[in-house]
């Protein structure tokens, strides 16, 4: 085959991500298509941390996305340096990473979030302590705006999962949710009355789920989105597993309306596979997005693999096929 006709393909992730079995499995079901001749490319660490972009690999399109420890600066210059065709918007990848910024855009989009108010409890902004922040047992106030217990208190930075739960009497206290550690999530801690007062915080209303769960969804373009509900760790912190000591997870079929905003977000953040958290209200009636994670892949499904892996093909032949058209003319 001329090298002509192959696309190269960048693969521009931290390696633990692109040595996962999930990746391997649609890089696998990407590189099996028959649209086109995909050849991927990986950026190994010591091309992401060492070597000057200028020497990076040259590609044709890339997949590259940020997760603990990324160099997204490096990858944005790099990106704006050979002007691949990218997957994932790199510089949208930037507001991922601070959640007040992410709400302001979903509201803009109008979709749905769980009321709230942004609290920067340093003084970032004016130069002092806000004394605008009021607090109370039951609840709390802000520029007149007050939110009631049980609320949830969310660090601006995304990086930072050090999220709470402050709840009312008669059970004042608050449970402290992190990331899986064993088999559990989350902690109750009585007696805790007062919200944290050093950093940025979103302070939102807590929304009762529907059976108790999370809803996690995998967006891949405009009309493809796979979800899968969870136990919530607001429960009691318990991580329940399956017999391959697996976090219990079950298929879930996604109503016409959320469907319209999988589509929403993922062109609202230019992310093409867009990961997101969705609550539905205990009462039916409702549905809150909480949460946008940017690219993230299902774990332990053949289907999903199969058709993100098709999907990525067809619009990446299509990119690629427009990009060459513009650059010869």
């Amino acid at each position: 085959m001329d090298e002509r006709d192959v696309l190269w393909v960048g693969v521009c992730a931290m390696p633990k991500k692109v040595e996962s079995e999930p990746m391997q499995r649609i890089l696998a079901a990407l590189t099996s298509s028959r649209v086109a001749h995909f050849e991927p490319m990986i950026f190994d660490a010591k091309t992401l941390f060492e070597r000057p972009i200028h020497k990076w690999p040259v590609c044709d399109a890339l997949i590259a996305f940020h997760s603990e420890g990324f160099p997204l600066e490096r990858a944005i210059a790099y990106a704006e340096l050979r002007r691949p065709y990218c997957l994932n918007g790199l510089r949208e990848q930037r507001m991922l990473l601070d959640r007040s910024k992410v709400y302001e855009v979903l509201a803009r989009e109008r979709v749905p979030v769980p009321r709230h108010i942004v609290v920067r409890h340093d003084g970032a902004d004016v130069g002092r302590t806000d004394t605008r922040f009021v607090e109370h047992d039951d609840y709390i106030e802000y520029c007149g705006e007050r939110l009631f217990k049980p609320f949830v208190e969310k660090p601006i930075d995304a990086e930072d999962h050090r999220v709470c739960i402050y709840y009312a009497r008669p059970l004042y206290g608050r449970r402290r949710l992190f990331r899986k550690t064993a088999n559990q999530s989350s902690v109750f801690e009585p007696g805790w009355r007062r919200v944290r007062r050093e950093g940025a915080f979103i302070y939102e209303e807590f929304i009762p789920s529907e059976h108790q769960s999370d809803i996690k969804v995998y967006a891949v373009g405009p009309e493809y989105a796979y979800a899968e509900r969870r136990k919530s760790p607001v429960v009691d912190g318990i991580v329940e597993r399956n017999a391959h000591g697996k976090e219990l997870r079950f298929p879930v079929e996604l109503s016409t309306a959320e469907r319209c905003v999988a589509a929403t977000i993922t062109a609202a953040f230019r992310q093409f596979v867009c990961g997101f958290d969705l609550i539905r209200h205990a009462d039916g009636n409702a549905f809150y997005v909480n949460d946008v994670n940017g690219f993230s892949f299902v774990k332990g499904s053949q289907s999903y693999y199969e058709s993100c892996g098709r999907i990525l093909a067809e619009h990446l032949a299509r990119e690629c096929a427009r990009s060459a058209a513009v650059d010869g003319e």
